[in-house]
Order: C-alpha cells, then structure tokens, then sequence
C-alpha cells in the first residue's frame, strides 16, 4: 500500500515527536510525581486538542450508544499505558523504557493471531522469540543488578500488552465517528483518570513544579496530547500494520540514543543487543512481504 505524502509526514513527525519525547518524560518525573505529572499535561493538551478540531471542523459528537465502546477503547488504549509506562519510566532509564514499551507490536501481532483471525508466518514467530530474548535481557539486568527494579520492566510490558490489545480494538471499532474527535473524547477520560489516580496515591507529594517539568509537561501537552496521539489513532484505525511500522521501528531506537546523549544514560551492552532485537522483531512481525512476482 502507497503512503499519501500527508501520511508520510505524519509518521516522521510522529517517529521524532514521541522518540524524544521519553527523556523529556525522564526529566519531568526526575522530581515530581509521575501520575501528577501525566494529569496535568492531558488536560494541557485537551484545549490544544480541542482547537484543533474546532479549525478543522471536526465535530465533537458521539452517538450515545457508543459511549460505553468509547470507555473501553480509552481504557485499552490510554489509561493503562499512561498510568504504568510513565511509572515505568521514572524508575527505568528512559531508552529502557522506550524499548519495552514498543513491545507493543509484537503484542499485537500475537493477539491478532491468538484472537482476530490473523495469520503468523514462520518469520513471524521468529520476531516474537528475538523479542522476548530482547526483554529477557533487559530483565536479567535488572535482577542482578542491585538499583534493578524488575517491577517497572513489568509495569511497561503490561502497558505495551494492553496498548496492543487497544490498537486491534481501535481498528475494528464501530463508532462512526471522526478519529479525532475519538481521541478527544478517550482524551478527556483518560485525564479524569489520570488526575483520580494521582490524588489517591501521590496526593501528599504535590508541589509546584519546576521550570524543568514544567517545560517537559508543555511538552507532553502540546506535542504528545495535542498532536502525536491523534496522528497515531488516525494512522492505526485507517491503515494496515505496515504504516505504523515505518514510525514504530524507529521510536525506540531514538528514544535509546536522545536518552543516552541528552541525559548522559549510559548503554549496556543488554541495551544494545535489545535494540537490535527489538528492530528485528518489529521487522519481522510487521514488515510486508514482497509480491510472489517480485521474489523471482
């Protein structure tokens, strides 16, 4: 399938916007509490979100019989991601973080086949093995190393698993509905969410932030919830895998390297084999095969 030029320049947009966008995270949640921290940038990002569609025309309504359909799309593809993957972040590095976080294809791919009747070639499974040794690498560092926190490498292959899960959803919704105004809506609840979790659990460490989240929270505001999320809905709910794959094979990758040169991360070589693992996954996974004509 041909990618329009407008979808091409969304998906690098894309690519660099959320690739750089987990040291940004790292640095905002450096010292403040995370879930606050994804509160305040979501309901940052609804106006921004919202003026959008206002100049583009996009109508804000929803049948009300799909509003239940609706919630469990946010909750799929939202709420458990932002929730765990920004405390997988804060006790992560960042490239970590973004390496088992875009598990998700390959997540994907295996629920497709386990429940939406898709079909996994041999190569396929081969991606799913290099996945899983990429994350069992990562996993293996986190036990036998004495700062290790294993429970956050579990907190972002939940999010990925769950996100998988929410994409297949999104592509087989039936809500007529223009995509963005169903990413405002699972927006908006995902903010509600968000905020009611961070006043159960981080209630009494609430502050002021710092110039520094601050600025990251602008961030996550204006270019995460205002814009990289809408792309992706659009781009996940109207095309096949392939057209994501160009965007999530490369999130990782920068997210690994921005970490490494923007915060001084340091790489390990269980970071480096995990890259390439991951890059041979999502390869293997989402890539298309070539025509029987072209393969001679």
């Amino acid at each position: 399938m041909q990618l329009s030029r407008r979808q091409l320049v969304l998906l690098v947009l894309l690519t660099l916007v959320w690739g750089l966008n987990w040291p940004v995270m790292k640095m905002g949640v450096a010292d403040y509490p995370p879930l606050t921290f994804r509160a305040i940038s979501i309901w940052l990002g609804i106006p921004v979100l919202g003026l959008a569609m206002v100049l583009l025309k996009v109508p804000f309504f929803v049948p009300r019989d799909k509003w239940r359909e609706l919630f469990w799309l946010a909750a799929a593809n939202m709420f458990v991601w932002h929730a765990l993957i920004i405390l997988a972040v804060k006790n992560l590095s960042s490239g970590r973080a973004a390496i088992l976080g875009y598990t998700m294809p390959i997540f994907s791919a295996l629920l497709g086949a386990w429940f939406f009747g898709a079909k996994l070639k041999p190569r396929n499974w081969l991606g799913v093995a290099a996945a899983a040794l990429g994350v069992a690498l990562l996993l293996w560092y986190e036990l036998t190393n004495l700062t290790g926190r294993p429970l956050a490498v579990l907190c972002a292959l939940v999010a990925a698993a769950v996100w998988a899960l929410g994409t297949q959803l999104l592509r087989k919704t039936t809500i007529q509905a223009a995509t963005l105004t169903i990413s405002f809506w699972m927006t908006v609840m995902t903010a509600v969410v968000m905020s009611g979790l961070g006043m159960v659990f981080e209630l009494p460490q609430w502050k002021a932030p710092s110039p520094t989240a601050w600025a990251a929270i602008v961030y996550n505001a204006v270019l995460i919830f205002g814009f990289a999320h809408a792309a992706w809905f659009t781009l996940a709910r109207a095309l096949p895998p392939v057209a994501s794959t160009l965007s999530v094979m490369m999130i990782p990758i920068l997210g690994v390297f921005s970490g490494a040169l923007g915060l001084g991360e340091v790489l390990h070589w269980q970071d480096w084999a995990a890259v390439l693992l991951m890059a041979v996954a999502i390869a293997s996974v989402l890539a298309p095969s070539r025509p029987l004509a072209e393969k001679g």
